[in-house]
């Protein structure tokens, strides 16, 4: 099977400072692979490689089977890849609706998928022509999610998503997530702090630190043990 996406050895960095240091991994299609880490270790950074909002040094980003890793971010999307980041990532003077329509390529179908928007997270389809700017901080991880999830990608990568969010909210975003999973077969790598809640989610997890994968292994009872002792070294 071809995976949704590989990476073979792939290293990034700023200036002349290594930060991603080889990275090999591989999500299956409709699989969750949770990457975890203590902060500082170069976890956004992959992603930003992944994307190509970071160049490569060396190494290759797969999706499908295909070599995208010279590919800009807009043909990336246009294959399928998705990005709900941490921080900066509304347009905060735009409205609820113009931010969503944003994860589209062009207007064909938004209609039909606010439909969509309304199941995920009802809250923001009463807020449609609110700006972005002031919605709650949970209504606002809601919306990056929705923009992520609205073009109905084959993989989705998510970064912190459920940072300073109240337990009841990380709740819908982890029922959220899951139900795309079932429904649409959507792979996605999810970047995440919150342990219980990644966990929850994933199928399996990766840890990396200093820029370099230590260990991997399928979600399991001892998952959370096996991590927390990689935090503490």
């Amino acid at each position: 099977m071809t995976a949704a996406l590989e990476l073979a050895n792939l290293t990034s960095g700023y200036g002349s400072s290594s930060v991603v240091h080889g990275v090999s991994l591989a999500i299956a299609p409709g699989e969750i692979l949770a990457l975890v880490g203590k902060n500082g270790m170069g976890k956004s950074s992959l992603l930003k490689t992944i994307l190509s909002f970071l160049p490569a040094w060396d190494g290759a980003v797969r999706l499908d089977g295909r070599d995208v890793t010279r590919l800009a971010p807009f043909r990336k999307r246009a294959l399928g890849l998705a990005y709900s980041p941490q921080e900066q990532a509304l347009f905060q003077d735009l409205s609820v609706r113009d931010n969503l329509r944003l994860g589209l390529s062009d207007d064909r179908g938004f209609e039909a998928s606010l439909s969509d928007v309304n199941g995920w997270f009802p809250v923001l389809a009463a807020r449609m022509s609110q700006r972005a700017g002031t919605l709650s901080g949970g209504e606002q991880k809601m919306l990056i999610v929705a923009r992520g999830l609205i073009a109905k990608p084959r993989l989705l990568l998510l970064d912190e998503v459920t940072e300073g969010l109240q337990p009841s909210v990380v709740d819908r975003l982890a029922e959220v997530l899951s139900a795309t999973r079932r429904e649409r077969g959507t792979a996605m790598l999810v970047v995440e702090q919150h342990l219980s809640f990644v966990l929850g989610l994933a199928d399996r997890f990766a840890v990396l630190k200093r820029g370099e994968i230590v260990d991997t292994a399928p979600v399991d009872a001892n998952s959370m043990a096996r991590i927390d002792e990689h935090m503490r070294l």
